[in-house]
């Protein structure tokens, strides 16, 4: 897994690509104007922040377009944010977190059911 911070910007184009990949800049740039309101230019500044960092990579396509597409999946960057967020604020504490969560907005039946089996899932590794 690849340990990549992102920002809410990075965040907004790797969603794009995460939906469909690979994509030309041309569809790139109208998913950032239509999800962000951002110009052109705005998202070929954060495509090659992103390439610079090995979260993407762009690649010659048909007809020498570039493609762009995902170096690292959604899981693993997701994940990566949610242990740095453990670690800073919650010092490592992941029943601190989900107690806070817990406490602040209502869980559905289906949540509360599913965190159960993942207790019961972690337990049994635990033996």
């Amino acid at each position: 897994m690849k340990s990549i911070s992102l920002t809410e910007t990075e965040w907004s184009v790797m969603e794009c690509l995460w939906e469909k990949a690979p994509r030309i800049g041309r569809e790139i740039i109208e998913c950032m104007e239509a999800e962000r309101g951002w110009n052109r230019s705005t998202t070929l500044t954060l495509l090659k922040r992103l390439e610079n960092k090995d979260a993407i990579i762009a690649e010659d396509g048909d007809k020498g377009i570039r493609e762009f597409k995902p170096l690292i999946s959604r899981e693993d960057a997701a994940l990566h944010e949610a242990t740095g967020l453990l670690d800073r604020v919650y010092n490592g504490s992941l029943s601190m977190l989900v107690s806070t969560f817990a406490k602040k907005q209502s869980l559905s039946s289906e949540e509360i059911d599913e965190l159960y089996a993942i207790l019961k899932d972690a337990e049994k590794a635990n033996k």
